[in-house]
């Protein structure tokens, strides 16, 4: 699915700036060593925590709390300073707490709330407007299946990925109606079970059964995807698109359903 119906045609043209929230470990880091192999292009990563492994030379980490909206024009500065204003910004930053709603603290759910949803706000006043000025950039939001399907011991977590949807489609139509914006490209991606410490508790249990993908499988659809110029919607693996039409079945399928799901979280 293509925002506009258009291809943007210019990746490469200029020097691209690849920023990347949440960058420094799991899908983020992978999606910024995809970037990295491309030739002119430099890769940014915002995160609370230090990389693990060293990264090359064109990868560059900032610590920046991306709820924070004086962190982030600190950030922005010292980027912009050394390599230019962003023409790719990729909101992955996310944290859930497998809790139920009664048994979560309101410090988690707030956590929760501000990283998987307010920061994208933030980031994009900040960074987007230089992409609206040049007609030339791409965001892209990491969502998930939970955007379809509230999952039990998940709430706070699908009520932010159903919300991070809401907020690309709203992002798209201003681009287009608004902004007159129509080579800034918009992406969401809705992405399955990941094996990744965000829910290592899940899947370490031995009563967890579900497949699972692996963070390579994202990384690299996300990395062809900016690639190749276009807006669009990613769900991986492509059997679940299904679920994204759930909400249109009757309410006793919906329910069969979500209860399905519940079950899979019943393992802590």
């Amino acid at each position: 699915m293509t925002n506009n119906w258009k291809l943007d045609g210019e990746w490469g043209k200029e020097k691209e700036v690849v920023l990347i929230t949440g960058g420094a470990s799991g899908i983020g880091e992978l999606m910024a060593r995809g970037f990295a192999k491309e030739n002119g292009v430099v890769v940014v990563v915002f995160d609370l925590k230090e990389p693990v492994e060293p990264f090359p030379p064109n990868i560059h980490y900032h610590h920046c709390d991306v709820t924070s909206s004086s962190s982030i024009s600190l950030a922005a500065a010292a980027i912009r300073k050394e390599h230019g204003d962003p023409t790719v910004l990729i909101n992955n930053a996310g944290v859930a707490a497998c809790r139920t709603i009664l048994d979560e603290s309101e410090e988690m759910i707030r956590k929760t709330l501000e990283v998987n949803v307010v920061a994208h706000f933030l980031m994009v006043k900040e960074f987007l407007p230089k992409m609206i000025e040049k007609n030339h950039g791409h965001v892209v939001e990491i969502a998930s299946l939970g955007s379809f399907v509230t999952v039990a011991q998940l709430v706070d977590y699908c009520c932010t990925k159903a919300a991070t949807m809401a907020f690309h489609e709203g992002l798209s139509a201003e681009l287009k109606a608004r902004y007159k914006a129509p080579h800034v490209r918009t992406t969401i991606v809705h992405p399955s079970w990941i094996r990744t410490p965000l829910i290592s508790e899940l899947y370490k249990s031995p009563k967890w059964k579900e497949a699972m993908l692996e963070p390579e499988d994202v990384a690299l659809e996300v990395v062809k995807q900016v690639l190749s110029g276009r807006s669009g919607t990613l769900v991986i693996p492509k059997e679940g698109s299904w679920v994204r039409g759930l909400r249109a079945y009757p309410d006793w399928y919906q329910i069969v359903g979500r209860s399905g799901y519940a079950m899979v979280m019943d393992v802590l």
